[in-house]
């Protein structure tokens, strides 16, 4: 039986709150250091489910991992080249799309025999493409039960060669390449079908792996030359910088409701496009302020938003939070690859802000928000999707209170989270 938790109407929002470390960057940093010759120390890790299923795939691979710090820092043990497993094994990924596309794709190089698979909606949450890709680079690669879908049976085999990867899905596909071909035998050529979406996460994928001493060429996001036969190089020490799209949800509810807010972790330097958040936010009217790792944020009247926010996926849809406070329409386009994240997210979104009082016209990749009248009391589905619970806990910045139902989704990257709302927040 799922749990819930009803927050109260909430008066005011003020207070500073110290960001957990990015999910995104701490699971490729994890995978990078592996791979490297050498030990290096993270600091700052992300310590949620999705991190852990990075952490126990490595243990699986025999890549010795020592934590620290109650989970925060970490220490890995590289083997300065692909992992090999000795017998069949089988990994579970839970729902962590960060994990099992790299290590699909490095995984894909060494002859063995393995199976990737993961829970009820990792396995609706379409991988063809990705695997396509490494079946043009020599991968021998099958589907355990359902085409284009984990459980996924890896053989091995992949080298690179001329790929071409369509790029209107995941940018987790392209950077799961990225991490893996620069091992492979043989050169690689990635060439992008369609626009490539997310294009942030890109830059941070290649950002870091030049970190770790591997150079890639990249032709305006159109094309990607990588040499083979290279190797990973420990950097030592490795700090993860505050998760942005965590901040989202703080800097929002001052934007709604404050008070204000100090977001400490990030600032303009981030290497995560989730940081155009904040100045989304400063469109619609907030007041956003710039410090050395932190961003202040300030209430000031809102206004609605027409953007196209395929570069912040996760961090969009706190903006359609956002929208039901402001004046006027919101529009968000351009984001069809949030039906195939944790959820549909573009359907749940509809279904649970129109429960609200919100009216909404829902597009093939995009969504239009009307904000309501009056907002009406409603129990939240959340739909095992912990970015719908954060979102959602929003609506207490209202004069409702509002019902979460499977609040510990939030587990899955932000265990914190309900705390640390709570943290900031001045009850009526």
């Amino acid at each position: 039986m799922k749990k819930n938790i009803t927050l109260k109407s909430i008066s005011s929002i003020s207070g500073l709150i110290k960001l957990p470390g990015s999910k995104s960057i701490s699971n490729r940093v994890l995978l990078l250091s592996a791979l490297s010759n050498g030990i290096t120390t993270i600091k700052n890790l992300l310590q949620a489910d999705d991190v852990s299923c990075m952490l126990n795939a490595l243990k699986i691979l025999g890549i010795k991992t020592v934590v620290s710090n109650n989970g925060s820092e970490c220490k890995v043990f590289g083997i300065g080249k692909i992992p090999k497993v000795l017998e069949f094994s089988n990994f579970f990924l839970g729902n962590a799309g960060t994990v099992i596309r790299p290590l699909l794709a490095v995984l894909s190089i060494p002859k063995h025999q393995l199976v990737l698979t993961g829970n009820s909606r990792m396995q609706e949450r379409p991988i063809g493409h990705l695997v396509d890709a490494l079946r043009q680079g020599g991968a021998v690669i099958n589907y355990v039960n359902n085409s284009n879908y984990p459980p996924i049976l890896i053989n091995g085999g992949f080298e690179g060669g001329e790929i071409f990867l369509n790029g209107n899905i995941s940018s987790q596909f392209l950077s799961a390449l990225l991490i893996a071909a620069p091992m492979a035998k043989k050169n690689t050529k990635i060439t992008i079908i369609g626009n490539l979406v997310s294009k942030p996460y890109v830059d941070m994928t290649l950002m870091l792996i030049k970190k770790f001493g591997v150079c890639i060429k990249n032709k305006d996001y159109k094309i990607f030359e990588i040499s083979g036969k290279q190797n990973y190089s420990t950097i030592g020490k490795y700090y993860v910088e505050g998760d942005a799209s965590a901040a989202s949800y703080f800097l929002a509810a001052a934007a709604i409701k404050g008070g204000k807010v100090v977001v400490k972790g990030i600032d303009l330097k981030s290497i995560q496009g989730d940081i155009y958040f904040a100045h989304i936010l400063r469109k619609m009217g907030a007041i956003i302020k710039w410090k050395k790792n932190h961003i202040i944020c300030i209430r000031k009247n809102l206004y609605g938003v027409d953007l196209d926010m395929n570069h912040i996926p996760d961090a969009a849809m706190t903006i359609a939070i956002v929208a039901l406070f402001a004046q006027g329409v919101t529009t968000i386009r351009n984001i069809y690859n949030w039906r195939v994240k944790e959820t549909d997210r573009l359907k749940a979104m509809s279904i649970e802000l129109k429960k609200i009082g919100a009216l909404i016209i829902e597009g093939k990749d995009f969504i239009s928000i009307i904000p309501p009248k009056n907002f009406l009391f409603s129990s939240i589905e959340t739909y095992e999707d912990h970015r719908m619970a954060m979102c959602f806990s929003l609506i207490s910045l209202s004069n409702q209170s509002v019902k979460i139902i499977d609040p510990l989704c939030t587990s899955k990257t932000f265990p914190q989270y309900f705390e640390l709302f709570n943290n900031i927040s001045k009850k009526k």
